[in-house]
């Protein structure tokens, strides 16, 4: 076993394995370990930010330092971080003596089932990891799949409240264990171990990440605004009257989203013309209304349809090891298309230019991104760049680069693509993630306030969830009626606002397939919701100028715009426990209500003076008050100077 320098990069080698440490980015460090015994060049999503280290080579052991943070590796294997000379993570072995650490088991063609484990601090919180309805904020005691799946998006990002976060830099399946006696991640089928420390406190971290990840474009100003969809619009005639009838009622809408089945069969890419017979015409009369127009896609494909002989002949579609490739059951057995082939998103892109982005569609929604497949076995699918079980998060990157690198030969910037799922570094692609089918419950909506804080800290700053849930909701309930208000509140103070549903009430009885469901306007709910909702999308057209500047900051450093409340505040414990409350940006606190018939709640103010939105009455922060709203009001508090407050 031996130490070495070489391109300023830190080498140990013993039998069985070889590890690596550079400098990468500002306060980080990329360990790389293979028991191939050669490091493969293969930074994934991963950009190239190689920094100057400092190294320093001893008989038992060696040093690596970037900045504030140090690595020290010892002579059995075992590697330490230092964060301004405070330990904050060391590996754990898993036999007595120091005998294992590290474990790999071969799987196949060069390829490992491999993990790394870390000893677990004390009173150490866990943030990040994506979107999933787990219920909670610290996810310290968690367990977490490294897979993709309809309403759980992985990030595999963590980020500790001991000032550091860790960066697994593999796509594949695999676990993530943040336990009590234990931190530890697991990769399924890799070449390598990858993952890089950053250092620094919660603000440090997410610019350090954005650095190594990429950064959100500057979001489009008509984003900002309130978002119209349901399950879904059936015809060009009923879309268009549900624009008209916002513009009579001088309620502003920003976008109208078309959902699925407006094509003619999965893989056509293009409208029925039976429902829409002219869809440019129909894109004109949106445009002359200051309204954009989103259209829905999925990555299935029939093997009935006009494109499917080409893709399938060559090589443009998801392979199985095992049985046929059709790896969805929708209206029949669907291939799924491969983005990982750069063919592929040629292909694609050329038809979706064609038959939408050429007929005055502003944006494209891409649902079932993870890609969903049934049953769940990434192990038994084959992408144009690996197995499924190795490369199998990529799968949304490379579906947002698709529309990214299209928009981009076009010359259009605007680029605003919605997605089911998003993986490390597919925020540079104007990726707006939202979480997925959802039910509609107050439980859900407690979730998804949790789920959003935690997807915020992974650098993916454009984040939405369907207003109201998406299944189960029934619009004529009393419960249902209370919960499309609080959830309508908590939309004004998410990064985009869109409201989307499959209401109960479809109608089955035309000719049609996948009817849609029940209606999902604002005046769907009742008079007296109406009113309340009609005024928070006018709040939030007025807080549209905030917001951007809020966005053009995320942007620029990284910073997420819905944050928990330890991001600003990292000296407070008390923040580092509060999931039910959030800032919005750098001057709004909101504190959604999440409980049926509740009209009351704690809200924690941390040092400062803070004025409540709706009485304007100032509080002195740095403890708990008790706080009022009721079903027509919300509870948010602004910092005291703040312009934002003439906005409510």
């Amino acid at each position: 076993m031996k130490f070495y320098e070489q391109d300023n990069m830190l080498y140990f080698t013993r039998a069985g394995e070889t590890v690596r440490l550079s400098a990468w980015g500002r306060d980080s460090i990329r360990f790389q370990a293979s028991p191939n015994c050669e490091i493969v060049e293969c930074d994934f999503t991963l950009l190239p930010r190689k920094a100057a280290a400092e190294i320093a080579v001893g008989e038992d052991r060696a040093t690596v330092k970037n900045g504030d943070l140090k690595a020290v590796l010892y002579d059995n294997g075992r590697v330490e971080y230092y964060y301004k000379d405070r330990k904050i993570l060391r590996e754990k072995s898993e036999l007595t003596f120091d005998a294992q650490i590290r474990n790999y088991r071969n799987n196949a063609g060069g390829l490992w089932r491999a993990r790394v484990t870390f000893e677990a601090n004390e009173r150490e919180h866990f943030y990040g990891m994506g979107h999933e309805a787990t219920d909670c904020f610290d996810l310290k005691g968690c367990v977490i799949d490294l897979r993709h799946v309809n309403a759980k998006c992985t990030i595999p990002y963590v980020y500790s409240s001991l000032g550091y976060g860790l960066l697994w830099n593999l796509p594949s399946t695999g676990l993530c264990e943040l336990g009590n006696n234990r931190t530890r991640f697991t990769s399924d089928s890799t070449r390598q171990i990858d993952y890089v420390v950053i250092g620094g406190s919660p603000r440090q971290a997410c610019e350090t990440l954005a650095d190594l990840t990429g950064h959100a474009p500057e979001i489009p100003q008509w984003a900002l605004g309130f978002w119209q969809s349901r399950l879904r619009y059936e015809t060009q005639e009923q879309a268009l009257e549900v624009a008209e009838k916002y513009r009579e009622l001088q309620i502003p809408l920003s976008v109208l989203v078309i959902d699925y089945f407006h094509w003619t069969q999965q893989g056509d890419y293009k409208f029925d013309p039976k429902y829409w017979p002219n869809p440019k015409e129909m894109a004109d009369k949106l445009h002359e209304m200051g309204v954009r127009l989103m259209v829905s896609m999925w990555p299935t494909i029939n093997e009935k349809r006009e494109n499917f002989r080409q893709m399938l002949e060559e090589n443009m579609l998801i392979r199985t090891r095992s049985g046929s490739n059709r790896v969805f059951d929708f209206y029949g057995p669907q291939a799924e298309i491969d983005p990982t082939n750069p063919r592929t998103r040629k292909f694609v892109w050329n038809r979706l230019k064609e038959n939408y982005i050429d007929n005055g569609v502003d944006s494209l929604w891409f649902d079932e991104a993870e890609p969903e497949i049934h049953p769940e076995q990434f192990d038994n699918l084959i992408f144009h760049r690996g197995n499924g079980d190795e490369i199998g998060l990529l799968y949304p990157y490379y579906y947002a680069k698709l529309v990214y690198d299209g928009m981009k030969s076009m010359g259009r910037d605007d680029i605003v693509t919605l997605s089911r799922c998003a993986y490390t570094g597919a925020q540079r692609f104007g990726t707006l993630v939202w979480s997925g089918d959802i039910p509609s419950t107050f439980e859900s909506l407690r979730m998804q306030v949790k789920s959003g804080l935690n997807m915020s800290m992974c650098s993916i700053p454009w984040w939405t969830t369907d207003i109201g849930g998406f299944y189960g909701g029934d619009t004529e309930s009393d419960y249902f009626r209370e919960l499309i208000v609080r959830w309508f509140q908590y939309g004004v103070f998410c990064p985009v606002m869109r409201l989307h549903g499959s209401r109960e009430g479809h109608d089955r009885s035309r000719d049609i397939i996948e009817p849609t469901g029940g209606d999902n306007e604002i005046w769907s709910f009742g008079e007296r919701n109406f009113h309340i909702l009609r005024d928070l999308i006018l709040l939030r057209e007025r807080l549209k100028p905030y917001i951007k500047r809020m966005m053009d900051i995320a942007s620029q450093k990284g910073h997420p715009v819905m944050r928990p409340m330890f991001f600003d505040y990292p000296e407070d414990e008390i923040c580092y426990t509060l999931g039910t409350q959030y800032m919005f940006g750098d001057d709004i606190l909101f504190a959604p209500i999440t409980e049926r018939g509740v009209t009351e709640r704690r809200v924690y103010l941390p040092e400062g003076e803070w004025v409540r939105t709706t009485d304007k009455t100032s509080c002195t922060g740095g403890k708990y008050v008790d706080c009022r709203a009721g079903l027509h009001e919300f509870i948010a508090f602004v910092r005291k100077g703040a312009e934002v407050i003439n906005a409510f």
